[in-house]
């Protein structure tokens, strides 16, 4: 019975449109009280399963290669794992000696999360009991300026995670909030982007309307699209 109280609360996980759950953690650039000390940016929360591990060094690589054009977008990177410090410094420290695929000299300066209790994987459903009970999993949390988790996302072990997927997840979600559109399959900036649907008879006439208006592609009444001029 107890064994299953643990396996509940290591698969239990926020849901989209919650509170990110509160935690307090050293990382590698200090203590982090999360999320009140992002407030008013955006966040990437991913775990991996372990330093010095060959998928979760080009993972970091790539990750610490894009700094700059996340904080372009407001956005800042937190990772974590279950090892200790020293040996996220150690590993860490290491990278900045490798090349791969057209990177070197790259200098991890985001903060990486000490978990060894996994008190905080376990708050965000990153130990998956059936994957590996003592190592989180690959998982993404995006975090909007107001501390609400607006995307999960999880990979197994063996696949590394697509950080110009990630990327543009962050710029679709800051430009729904901004336009109050939505952003079709495939979608890419500078792409038409969705008119919401009507919600009443009234706004479905009106929606019709505009169907021959320049710049508007209307599919049918409710699947329109319009010109992206930005």
């Amino acid at each position: 019975m107890e064994e299953k109280n643990v396996n509940t609360e290591a698969t239990r996980l926020p849901l989209i449109g919650d509170k990110a759950p509160s935690f307090t953690a050293t990382t590698t650039q200090g203590t982090m009280n999360f999320p009140e000390d992002y407030k008013g940016k955006w966040v990437i929360l991913f775990s991996h399963p372990a330093d010095f591990t060959p998928v979760c060094t080009t993972e970091f690589m790539t990750f610490a290669s894009m700094q700059d054009e996340f904080k372009e977008l407001n956005t800042e990177l937190v990772g974590l794992s279950v090892d200790a410090l020293y040996s996220h410094l150690a590993w860490l420290n290491s990278i900045q000696d490798y090349k791969w695929n057209g990177l070197e000299n790259i200098k991890v300066e985001f903060p990486l999360i000490v978990d060894l209790t996994m008190d905080v994987s376990k708050k965000y459903g990153m130990i998956h009991p059936q994957s590996d009970t003592t190592s989180a999993v690959r998982a993404v949390f995006i975090v909007d300026p107001d501390s609400i988790i607006r995307t999960i996302l999880y990979y197994p072990a063996s696949t590394g995670r697509n950080m110009r997927e990630i990327k543009r997840i962050i710029l679709a979600l800051q430009k729904a909030d901004k336009e109050s559109i939505a952003t079709p399959a495939n979608w890419h900036p500078g792409d038409d982007v969705i008119i919401p649907p009507p919600g009443t008879c009234g706004a479905l006439k009106e929606r019709v309307k505009i169907k021959n208006e320049e710049g508007i592609n209307q599919v049918d009444w409710y699947l329109t699209f319009k010109e992206d001029k930005k």
